[in-house]
């Protein structure tokens, strides 16, 4: 008898079901874990904790009995669990500057998984172990069923025509060839028919264009179905603020894109900033808990980071927890970071400090950043996608503070090629300059 492998049909259906329902467990914890890196942050021992514990007791449960350690089944497990876990975490990991093999299975994220199909079979057939056939089997679903909600959310895309200086900066990072670029890559969106070029855009239901990679990667300008989801993402949550009675700005690049392009986002904006002023601790329960109701009520995904100060709001899928955990699997998002300050003295002076860095913005006496309070109160409006929104009473000077001479063309989050590439293009079209910090 193999190690490991019950003697009754009974317990063998009670051992598949028991290792499903820990690999499920086990699944569902690692990919939260994946929050952090797609916050572009370092997750914590402690955060980790569950997952690691989790995966332990999984292993465990596959490969020991009471006949002793079935070794086969150990290695096998352990091995495919690594692996896997590999391909699901690497859209998340690739939200940073990324390995050439991380690239490849983010560009294939909706997929790649199921490239572990063909060693699930062999192992099934090789080892004879009801465990860890129960973990196989659960693996391999959820990878299947992630595989067809993808394809069924993009079989609603919408065809939306690429133009002028989208266009323009198209065609000088691909040197003229769209069709190589678009392969070299993996641009899926990209259609071209009879000289026209289209982008398969996503919406709400689909899943997000990867524009982590297109705009920061690659050097294009955000694609338009992504700058309609922006705006949206902007009035709902500017409208959600406002009912609430927070004290709120646009910040950093937002605003930039509000004072430099006469009320429009920036070319190639990856995301919206928003800060709200709180008075204490307390205020950023009563916060959370009203954008969480909201976002709720509307249909919005929210994420909190309280050690950080800040709340991210996007539209990917709003299913309850632990379902949505499954967001962080996806390639991009389109976001809305919502930044806390509190007020605060340094240097004798009065300030709104903020714990995350931005731009220059320079460090307060407790250990955080801050901006004289005078720069941004009482706020001001400004015209922004067709409405009015809070700013800072003196936007230009806030700004100063942020990048210095904002004036200046700058691609902060662009990689060195493709911002060179693209420089005598946006500074022809900059009147005036736009920049990007």
């Amino acid at each position: 008898m193999m190690l490991g492998i019950e003697t009754s049909p009974a317990d063998g259906l009670a051992s598949v079901s028991i290792a499903v329902v820990l690999y499920s467990a086990t699944y569902l914890s690692f990919v939260r874990t994946l929050r952090y890196p797609r916050n572009w942050l370092r997750p914590s021992l402690a955060t980790l904790l569950p997952a690691v514990g989790l995966t332990v007791v999984t292993l465990a449960y596959v490969s020991l009995s009471s006949d002793g350690v079935d070794a086969a089944a150990l290695w096998v497990s352990a091995g495919f669990l690594g692996v896997l876990f590999y391909i699901i975490a690497a859209p998340a990991i690739a939200f940073r500057p990324a390995s050439r093999p991380i690239e490849f299975l983010a560009r294939h994220g909706d997929y790649a998984s199921l490239w572990m199909l063909a060693p699930a079979a062999i192992a099934a057939y090789a080892i004879p172990n009801a465990r860890l056939h129960g973990i196989l089997v659960a693996a391999m679903a959820i990878e299947l069923a992630w595989y067809l909600q993808r394809r069924r959310a993009d079989r609603r895309r919408r065809l939306l025509r690429i133009q002028g200086r989208d266009l323009a900066v198209l065609e000088t990072q691909a040197k003229g060839d769209l069709e190589d670029f678009a392969r070299r890559h993996g641009i899926s969106e990209l259609e071209l028919s009879g000289g026209a070029v289209a982008w398969r855009g996503c919406d709400k239901t689909t899943s997000p264009c990867p524009f982590n990679l297109y705009v920061n990667r690659l050097g294009l300008n955000t694609a338009p179905c992504c700058r309609e989801r922006m705006k949206d993402l902007c009035h709902t949550v500017g409208t959600w603020l406002e009912e609430m009675g927070i004290v709120y700005w646009l910040e950093g690049g937002t605003l930039l894109g509000a004072v430099r392009e006469n009320g429009a986002l920036l070319p190639w904006e990856d995301d919206v900033d928003v800060s709200v002023l709180i008075d204490d601790d307390g205020a950023w329960d009563a916060l959370v808990a009203g954008i969480a109701a909201r976002s709720d009520r509307d249909g919005y995904f929210v994420d909190t980071f309280e050690r950080r100060g800040f709340i991210a709001i996007s539209h990917a899928s709003p299913r309850r927890p632990p379902l949505r955990w499954e967001n962080y699997r996806l390639r991009g998002e389109v976001r809305l970071d919502l930044t806390v300050y509190r007020p605060a003295m340094s240097q004798g002076e009065p300030v709104l400090e903020r714990r995350p860095p931005k731009g220059r913005m320079p460090a307060t006496d407790s250990g955080g950043y801050g901006v004289a309070r005078d720069l941004v109160l009482p706020t001001s409006t400004i015209a922004f996608l067709g409405r009015d929104f809070a700013c800072p009473s003196r936007p230009e000077d806030y700004l100063r503070v942020l990048y210095g001479d904002f004036n200046q063309i700058a691609y902060s989050y662009v990689d060195t090629g493709p911002a060179e590439a693209r420089r005598d293009l946006d500074a022809a079209a900059a009147t005036p300059a736009s920049v990007k910090h």
